[in-house]
């Protein structure tokens, strides 16, 4: 989803057999019993939760050359630079310091390794919450996607170049339109469906605001991400039981529309009484 760090990879090529792997240690280590186990679905995103050896809850997304596995909590890879849960605290960390001396942010700057580390991370936390979701574990969701729009904003404002500040942008749509699903799925099942259509209306408001700041509002009739919240939004829509005083006010408009007056004069009867029964 996001543009991270190319992968290093080392190749060992030992003469003297000193790094040598045995045949019982290379089959200790393929993984291929384990992705047999559990097949890989062309178009399909499987995920699923483990217990760790290490005692540590992970979510494992299956790939088509393999298996990712993350952490459920803390930084997905289980690293913690600095000290702290993940980079961009660090440097949130540095920021408060900054500050709590100065009184302001100004001398406070990203520059351009800093940037290109914290996008690697967020990648990390875009493969979670991708998993999360297909878990429907909308709250985990909600939290790994709040904290990569939150870091967008972080390398919006301090990045040094220009190039840092907008590389990021174009996945915001994405990143709030997740957000916004996972938001809405938790009031649903909280059984607040009119609240879950206030927070989708406020997604797809924000992702027009995306389009049009960067003056591209024609991109937002194109935009997956309000196709996919308008879809919810029906569907949510749908299971809403309807006024009956609203019921009948469309059924006499369709009424008079339709030039049947005597069940308009009815209708208009019945409406009256509703009315003043509450």
């Amino acid at each position: 989803m996001f543009c991270s760090e190319t992968a290093r990879i080392r190749v060992w090529a030992p003469t003297d057999g000193r790094f040598g792997v045995s045949a019982n240690n290379a089959m200790d280590l393929d993984i291929g019993d384990i992705m047999n186990d559990w097949p890989y679905r062309p178009g399909q995103i499987t995920a699923r939760r483990i217990n760790g050896s290490d005692g540590v809850e992970k979510i494992q997304l299956r790939l088509d050359l393999g298996i990712l596995q993350m952490n459920a909590r803390g930084r997905p890879d289980g690293d913690r630079p600095h000290g702290c849960e993940s980079l961009f605290d660090h440097y949130r960390m540095e920021l408060d310091a900054l500050t709590a001396d100065s009184g302001s942010d100004r001398g406070f700057s990203l520059d351009e390794r800093a940037c290109e580390m914290l996008r690697s991370e967020a990648v990390l936390y875009y493969h979670r919450y991708l998993a999360e979701f297909v878990l429907e574990d909308y709250p985990a969701v909600a939290r790994d996607t709040e904290r990569n729009l939150a870091l967008m904003d972080f390398c919006a404002k301090y990045a040094e170049d220009a190039s840092d500040r907008y590389v990021l942008e174009q996945y915001r749509p994405y990143v709030v339109m997740m957000n916004t699903r996972s938001e809405a799925q938790i009031l649903v099942r909280d059984q607040r469906p009119k609240a879950a259509l206030a927070v989708i209306e406020s997604g797809v408001a924000k992702i027009k605001e995306f389009f049009q700041n960067f003056e591209h509002p024609d991109m937002a009739d194109e935009s997956t991400e309000l196709v996919m919240l308008n879809a919810l939004a029906s569907e949510i829509e749908s299971g809403i039981p309807k006024d009956p005083l609203q019921e009948l006010r469309d059924a006499l408009d369709k009424a008079i529309s339709d030039e049947r007056y005597e069940e308009a004069a009815d209708l208009r009867d019945r409406i009256a009484r509703a009315t003043d029964d509450r």
